[in-house]
């Protein structure tokens, strides 16, 4: 215990204790135990998108369909912004990202292309699909 003085008088100011520090320890750790268990319960998120998409958004053509082939299986998409691939990826939860808003996740591939358009300025058009052996440019 340290003792500061305070003006007149003074003022015991008590240090933890090392039982204090282990038992501060012991919940830390016990959180970060049951956070993993918390988290996978919620399970995934297997919301159905539907059979694809064509639609007008801000003024840009949106369009989508399941992927029939490919190293994804059926969970990937082809998605177009005005012509150009939007390329999206599935998320272990089930939700989707785009390589334009990859911060974010949405529940469906409209979602998620919707958001990019929002990122997108208004003269700003996606890449063209790169060149050779998966290089973008």
């Amino acid at each position: 215990m340290a003792v500061v003085g305070v003006g007149r008088g003074s003022v015991a100011v008590a240090r933890p204790g090392r039982r204090a520090l282990l038992r501060g320890l012991i919940g830390v750790g016990a959180v970060a135990a049951v956070t993993p268990l918390l988290v996978a319960s919620r399970g995934f998120r297997n919301v159905d998108p539907g059979p694809g998409f064509d639609e007008m958004y801000r003024g840009r053509h949106l369009q989508g369909m399941p992927a029939k082939t490919g190293r994804s299986g059926e969970g990937s998409w082809q998605v177009t912004v005005d012509g150009r691939p939007l390329h999206l990826m599935r998320r272990a939860d089930g939700t989707w990202l785009s390589m334009i808003d990859h911060y974010r996740s949405y529940d469906t591939p409209l979602e998620a292309a919707r958001a990019a358009v929002d990122e997108l300025s208004p003269g700003e058009q996606l890449k063209e699909v790169g060149g050779h052996h998966g290089l973008h440019a």
